[in-house]
């Protein structure tokens, strides 16, 4: 890797960090923790690239953007930055940033995008004045990475024409990225509309939705649950579609594969949405996120009128470590509740306990025609996020095996602890010979004791 590389960040152990890292791939580094400095290095013409901070002493590093574009088109700039929200990432798309990564990050994927950066020239396309502004009230909480890579699914696919399929449990808030996907699109001044079962009743249904809709985005909520009368209507509908049609979107917390080979969802209807698919991931997968949204909810039901309410250290752990089979709109609902029944200013572990101890126990995911289906599409979902994670570039070679041998390894585990370590019963119940099964416990360094299986 060669070029000279612009940094701009008041921390300075980031810069120390990152000069230290490019100047040993081979890169020439200027850093600075002033974007005054940064913009005269700019017009001067130094640097083939620029990795910048957005909250700076001197300004916003993402005002600066456009001014970078008009000085230098080819110049492109990796936006860094510790506000990692998904306003953070929107405008930093819509800014032409070549690259977005909130911080903490992982310094070899910085490293891996700065290479690609360096080797392609940033196409220039102006940013438009009318970008979004930041607002309190954020469409999305969540600063996981879970979360930050769903953030920047969103910004790139939001001003293109694809249709979207957004998937996830129930409450983890598929509406608001279709919202999100829309408000923050080159679409947002036009009607956003969801479609209901009762729209597609009478002949002019369809017709009627597009009407609604003057070219904005059409969502179909939950659309498994549609009957395949209504599911036929869209297909018909999707394929009379004109130059001025509006973006299409669809929820599902069903996974429409199997829906569809059970029979249940139409498989032209299926491809039709299968532009791309955002996985919303359930709270569980995100607990890290758990205290900000507690924490975003109190101080919303405050701005309400309501009392300001803390959580004691007890109750905020229950809360983080409850499973929320409900997802967002559960804690959302409890933390509403707590507000009003608190005693005190500060919720009591007892009280979080008092309201958790009558909501409902956790729920596998609805729609999978059985077990089988169930875990495949469990891994299917992790291999969508795990791609995902690599914000567009590939996994590194050898996926396949390494995904079989993190699948091999806890089956061979849990069917020898079913079977008392007893290798001939593990080996008929997986289906395999018995010196292929010892041949992989050896592979996979495994120690295996023989007991008595209680049953």
């Amino acid at each position: 890797m060669d070029g000279t590389v612009l940094v701009a960040d008041d921390d300075r152990t980031i810069r120390t960090v990152l000069t230290q890292a490019l100047t040993r791939a081979g890169c020439k580094v200027h850093a600075t923790s002033s974007l005054v400095t940064l913009m005269r290095w700019v017009h001067e013409g130094k640097g083939d690239l620029v990795i910048s901070d957005v909250v700076m002493p001197d300004g916003n590093g993402l005002e600066q953007l456009p001014l970078i574009t008009a000085a230098r088109p080819d110049l492109p700039v990796i936006v860094i930055s510790a506000q990692n929200t998904i306003m953070t990432a929107i405008q930093a798309a819509e800014a032409e940033a070549y690259d977005y990564l909130p911080k903490p990050f992982d310094l070899p994927d910085l490293m891996k995008r700065a290479a690609r950066a360096l080797e392609v020239k940033r196409r220039a396309v102006p940013a438009r004045a009318d970008s979004p502004q930041a607002h309190d009230e954020l469409p999305l909480v969540g600063r996981t990475p879970a979360m930050q890579a769903l953030y920047r699914l969103v910004a790139r696919v939001m001003n293109t024409a694809l249709p979207v399929l957004i998937t996830g449990e129930s409450g983890t808030g598929k509406s608001l990225i279709a919202r999100a996907v829309h408000d923050f699109s080159d679409r947002r001044s036009l009607p956003f509309v969801v479609a209901s079962a009762a729209d597609f009743h009478g002949i002019d249904g369809p017709s009627t939705l597009l009407a609604r809709a003057k070219g904005g985005s059409l969502v179909f909520d939950e659309i498994a649950d549609l009957r395949d009368d209504a599911q036929a209507r869209i297909v018909r509908m999707l394929d009379t579609l004109g130059d001025h049609a509006p973006r299409i979107m669809a929820t599902s917390q069903v996974d429409l594969m199997t829906q569809m080979e059970a029979g249940l969802f139409r498989e032209d209807l299926f491809y039709r949405l299968g532009g791309v698919t955002i996985t919303v991931p359930s709270l569980r997968e995100r607990v890290d996120d758990i205290p900000l949204l507690s924490t975003h909810f109190l101080a919303r039901a405050e701005r309400d009128g309501a009392p300001l309410r803390r959580f004691s250290q007890g109750a905020s752990e229950l809360v983080r470590t409850y499973s929320w089979p409900g997802n967002v709109r559960q804690l959302e609902n409890a933390v509403r509740r707590l507000v009003v029944t608190a005693t005190e200013d500060e919720i009591t572990l007892s009280e979080v306990e008092a309201v958790l101890g009558n909501q409902p126990a956790m729920q596998p995911m609805q729609g999978a025609a059985g077990e089988g289906d169930k875990l495949s599409a469990s891994i299917a979902k992790h291999l969508r996020r795990y791609f995902d994670l690599h914000g567009g570039a590939l996994p590194p070679p050898g996926l396949y095996l390494r995904i079989l041998r993190e699948v091999e390894a806890p089956l061979i585990e849990i069917a020898l602890d079913a079977t008392g370590g007893n290798q001939a019963k593990c080996a008929d119940l997986l289906g395999i010979n018995r010196n292929t099964l010892r041949k992989k416990i050896i592979d996979l360094d495994m120690s295996v004791t023989r007991r008595r299986k209680m049953m």
